[in-house]
């Protein structure tokens, strides 16, 4: 009996493994407090929130962080927006984008009720940092594999030191279909690097993975500057 559950066990890892690689994580923590230190979140300590949970949350959690997007994706701001309804829901395809609008929404909604909203912008804060990650916007694949936790890993002994090498470009958002169309064109800008480099078959460098965080603390700067209207 024992031995029957174990392999029931087993059957059920290797098919949740199937359909959520765990494999498929995000920029290390320290990159995601980086991202959001440069971009001047006071909060910027919460920023790897989002990975701790996944721990104990799981499914639930972990389709907020990737999408896997064949060869070809275009996204738009509408895309973007239709995934919001999908937050905090178990799929295989992922919905990062929505995952974005939906956690600022839920920010701006404690916000008027009052409340401490804090941890839904910490949310927000790491999304924004996996947007800019081209692995997490593309099919994984065997290339995804093999140099996922490589990508993952590139700058985390060397952010702390080298705050200057991220850039903030200049992005205004005044609503939220500015806030998608913004996500949408860095999305379409991770896609393209992501095949880019699987058809290279090689890891980016590290001047790549600095342009690629420099657009996510970018956007997150004017996310915070919009979330203020709030």
């Amino acid at each position: 009996m024992k031995k029957t559950h174990s392999l029931h066990f087993v059957a059920v890892i290797l098919l949740l493994s199937c359909i959520f690689p765990m494999g498929a994580e995000a920029w290390h923590d320290e990159i995601h407090v980086a991202i959001a230190k440069a971009a001047g979140y006071s909060k910027w300590f919460n920023a790897a929130a989002a990975d701790i949970i996944k721990v104990k949350a799981g499914d639930v959690e972990y389709s907020n962080h990737f999408v896997n997007n064949p060869p070809g994706t275009v996204v738009d701001a509408k895309m973007v927006i239709r995934q919001a309804k999908r937050y905090n829901t178990p799929e295989e395809k992922g919905h990062l984008y929505g995952a974005i609008i939906a956690s600022l929404r839920d920010f701006a909604e404690d916000k008027k009720k009052g409340k401490y909203g804090q941890y839904h912008l910490a949310f927000s804060a790491h999304y924004v940092g996996d947007l800019s990650q081209p692995l997490h916007n593309i099919i994984y694949s065997p290339y995804n594999k093999k140099f996922h936790l490589q990508t993952d890993g590139l700058l985390q002994n060397e952010i702390f030191d080298h705050p200057e090498k991220i850039t903030l470009h200049p992005i205004t958002i005044k609503s939220e279909n500015d806030l998608a169309r913004e996500v949408a064109r860095i999305a379409n800008l991770s896609i393209q690097k992501g095949y880019q480099l699987e058809k290279e078959n090689r890891l980016m460098t590290r001047e790549e993975a600095y342009e690629c965080i420099s657009r996510s603390a970018s956007l997150f700067k004017a996310i915070l500057d919009y979330s203020d209207s709030f």
